[in-house]
């Protein structure tokens, strides 16, 4: 058969590796930020540019729950927990603190015009009545993302590295 593709053939070749070639990695905090960082050092390659980011909500018009220095507090200490947690011999790695009303909007649109090659993140619990009141980052991203969108596994218990032991 010449010409097209078979049902079910791919159309390119796109490794899994290829994926994690600059790969956005969304962190809410501290917690979620180490938990990320033991997940993600599994899936990213040596050549691997890993750029981790917290999002500071902007009220648009009302109150913000905190002051913007608290949320930059905020974010360099989640940033310190994924440091603490990252081995040093990993990719190389990048933090960015990104601001805006709509968490899953902000983070696809900055790594769409970063040219990412996918948003890496591990899914946090929460019900849906709270996803309902604060908007669901997951299903934005799972929805309007002109890039991959990988949910990395939830790390069951702390993975010890190397330099750990």
């Amino acid at each position: 058969m010449t010409g097209g593709n078979l049902v079910g053939e791919p159309k390119g070749e796109i490794m899994a590796s290829d994926l994690f070639d600059k790969v956005f990695v969304p962190i809410a905090g501290p917690d979620d930020a180490a938990n990320t960082a033991r997940i993600i050092y599994h899936f990213a390659h040596e050549d691997s540019h890993v750029i981790v980011v917290h999002v500071i909500e902007k009220g648009e018009g009302v109150p913000d729950k905190a002051s913007v220095e608290q949320r930059q507090g905020f974010a360099e200490e989640a940033y310190e927990s994924f440091l603490d947690v990252f081995p040093d011999n990993g990719p190389t790695l990048e933090f960015r603190t990104l601001y805006g009303r709509n968490v899953g909007a902000t983070i696809r649109i900055a790594a769409e015009e970063e040219k990412a090659t996918a948003i890496a993140f591990v899914p946090r619990a929460g019900n849906k009545w709270i996803k309902f009141l604060t908007g669901d980052v997951t299903a934005e991203l799972l929805k309007q993302s002109k890039i991959p969108v990988i949910a990395l596994p939830k790390e069951q218990e702390r993975i010890v590295f190397a330099h750990d032991a």
